[in-house]
């Protein structure tokens, strides 16, 4: 059994949180003099409820998770800066993490001043879990793993994340921003078995809120309550809240374009590997595609030209070549592939014919 409290910084474990006004009354209806508002330019002149009751209640209904293992925060970010400021000592304790993966986790660390150590994927970018157990020492805290992974866009085998869990003594964060997208279940059904798992999701992608900036955390109790004793009172301003809380009501919406763009990712898979340019495809669990061109920089700077904007990832370990393209609306893919149809002429023209005698 994981010991939570073994686990986190000596300092954090007597820390006093603040206390805000809002902490100590959260009713209605009352002639509020307690936190030194403005009385004017209602509602949002008052401070968000530092606790985003009511907005944890409709998630955990919709996640099938209990309040008082959900946390929020300012994007997934946050989470995963809380975690390492809770749980890792500067220049003493590390993190495990796998090459290549979702960049803020090495920032992160990097600002927090804690060592990061990362091993690669294989060449079909499966995990190898006695390669990345093998980094760890008596100062490993916190294991990354993002599945499904970015920017290599697969989910990682069940059995594999389950070995992690299992084999590492310190906590294993599951960052699933893109679990939505794919065919496999979401760890949260796993949360009770497993108490060193943390689960980060987000409301960015599937829900079509990155604008808000709300990420959630899911862990057992002893895990919520430390990044709740450390965060800053009022993490989540009112606005984000009520938009939030607007937008989850529309569960049916959600799952409409979850399932649009499944089929538009299905449908531009198929457009993109008739193109000759085209050198590899890698399968998708994810809302986005990682494309292999043969001269990927003038692909891109192409696109920049029609004003289509993807990600070039040539620079990222294992993924020469690959340049990511989010998958769109039918319009937006459409006047993609148009693109590089003319893309495709433009080069072709370019090829010397052979000359018979």
């Amino acid at each position: 059994m994981t010991d939570i409290k073994a686990l986190t910084r000596e300092n954090i474990r007597s820390l006093v949180p603040y206390s805000s006004a809002r902490d100590e009354y959260s009713g209605e209806g009352a002639v509020l003099l307690d936190a030194n508002e403005n009385p004017y330019n209602g509602p949002i002149n008052r401070y968000p409820d530092p606790h985003q009751v009511e907005l944890k209640k409709r998630i955990s209904a919709i996640k099938k998770v209990p309040v008082s293992n959900l946390f929020l925060g300012n994007g997934s970010d946050e989470a995963i800066d809380l975690l390492i400021r809770a749980f890792c000592e500067p220049s003493r304790d590390n993190i495990l993490a796998i090459k290549p993966t979702y960049g803020m986790y090495k920032v992160c660390a990097d600002i927090n001043g804690v060592e990061y150590r990362d091993v690669l994927l294989d060449d079909q970018f499966r995990v190898n879990a006695d390669r990345l157990i093998s980094l760890s020492d008596g100062h490993s805290k916190l294991l990354f793993l993002c599945s499904p992974n970015n920017p290599t866009s697969n989910s990682f085998e069940p059995e594999a994340i389950k070995e992690l869990i299992g084999r590492f003594e310190g906590l294993v964060i599951l960052d699933e921003a893109y679990i939505d997208f794919s065919t496999r279940p979401s760890f949260t059904l796993e949360l009770e078995r497993h108490p060193n798992l943390v689960i980060l999701q987000t409301l960015s992608k599937a829900w079509g809120m990155a604008g808000i900036r709300l990420g959630m955390a899911f862990a057992v109790k002893e895990i919520i309550d430390i990044l709740n004793r450390i965060k800053y009172p009022y993490n989540i301003s009112l606005l984000t809240q009520q938009t939030a809380l607007k937008s989850l009501s529309y569960v049916a919406a959600k799952e409409k374009w979850v399932k649009n763009i499944l089929e538009q990712r299905k449908l531009l898979q198929q457009k993109l590997s008739r193109f000759a340019i085209v050198k590899d495809i890698l399968p998708s669990d994810a809302n986005f595609l990682m494309v292999r061109f043969d001269d990927p920089k003038s692909v891109f700077d192409f696109l920049i030209g029609r004003k289509i904007i993807v990600r070039d990832r040539s620079r990222v370990a294992l993924c020469n070549g690959y340049l990511r393209i989010t998958v769109g609306s039918a319009e937006d893919n459409m006047l993609l592939i148009n693109a590089l149809n003319d893309f495709s002429s433009v080069q072709s023209s370019r090829i010397p014919k052979m000359q018979h005698p």
